[in-house]
């Protein structure tokens, strides 16, 4: 796994095994979480079309629509990967944060 993009406090783009991964730092009042989601056919289209600027609309929409929630109608409600890939993607970020330094 490793960063391909990002935008600083709100989201990370990762790539793995040909997957893009987007990573989206959420907070609604008192609770923050990352929602991470592969991105899916309309998506990747998209982002070929808008690059880092659908990528930073695409996780307001994520933000925004609160998919955790127990009641949210979300539409990335139930498409959350963060569990699977937790140590992959804060593994990618030390590598790519120590590339920077």
């Amino acid at each position: 796994m490793k960063v391909i993009d990002h935008e600083d406090q709100s989201w990370f783009l990762f790539e793995h095994d040909g997957t893009l991964l987007l990573d989206v730092n959420c907070s609604h009042s008192f609770v923050g979480y990352t929602y991470l989601i592969a991105l899916n056919d309309d998506e990747l289209a998209a982002y070929e079309k808008g690059g880092h600027e659908y990528l930073s609309a695409l996780a307001h929409d994520v933000h925004y629509t609160a998919p955790i929630v127990e009641d949210s109608q979300s539409p990335f409600r139930g498409r959350d990967l963060s569990r699977q890939y937790s140590e992959l993607t804060m593994e990618a970020v030390r590598q790519w944060r120590a590339e920077l330094s």
